[in-house]
């Protein structure tokens, strides 16, 4: 069976999830989208309302900006990977908790070997601590790559967070989003030189 199929069967099985209470509050599952052989895989929280009622992550003006940083590094949306760490949106857009990951992150494990992307970014607080399982702030994480899971991963801010921080934060993750074009011709989880140098197996979600 083939990535393109995996994804569309496993896309039918998040569509009637109800491992955890988000089943019974959401309008929809926002499984992801984009190409099933995309290089670059980017993972935000969780759904926010638009999500929700669309059935897309990334819509809006957050999607807008991700669209417009992408073309600058001479990307076209379709040809990434964009999922959630949560695949339905939590009352009010609050914080994932502990039981809704448990329940969720397998099917982004699957995601991600089936699509089998060079470079990962993850965007936002919420989804890097998670990923690189340290407790601090995207400031200070952000602007490196990582080796993980025998893959690079790029932690930059929210656009939704670039949205309300202004021009300085839309410019550092466009310093950002020219890291990530810059390791898609390095190979699989080398570290820059500016990466940390522990291991993908000590920083990988899945490891």
């Amino acid at each position: 069976m083939s990535a393109v199929d995996e994804l569309r069967q496993l896309r039918h099985e998040v569509a009637s999830c109800t491992a955890c209470g988000l089943a019974a509050t959401r309008t929809q599952v926002v499984f992801g989208v984009g190409g099933s052989d995309a290089d670059i895989m980017f993972v935000g929280e969780a759904p926010g309302r638009n999500e929700d009622l669309q059935g897309e992550p990334f819509v809006g003006a957050a999607g807008k900006l991700l669209d417009r940083l992408l073309s600058e590094i001479g990307v076209d949306r379709d040809d990434v990977y964009i999922a959630n760490v949560l695949k339905c949106r939590p009352p009010g857009n609050r914080d994932p908790r502990p039981d809704e990951i448990v329940a969720c992150k397998a099917y982004l494990r699957i995601q991600m070997e089936l699509i089998d992307p060079k470079v990962v970014v993850t965007l936002g607080n919420f989804a890097t601590k998670l990923l690189l399982k340290r407790n601090v702030g995207i400031t200070r994480l952000r602007g490196q790559a990582y080796p993980w899971w025998r893959r690079h991963l790029v932690p930059t801010f929210h656009p939704a967070a670039a949205l309300r921080g202004g021009d300085r934060v839309t410019d550092q993750m466009r310093e950002d989003f020219a890291l990530v074009s810059k390791l898609l011709g390095a190979p699989p989880g080398a570290p820059t030189e500016e990466a940390s140098e522990e291991t993908a197996e000590q920083l990988g979600l899945f490891g």
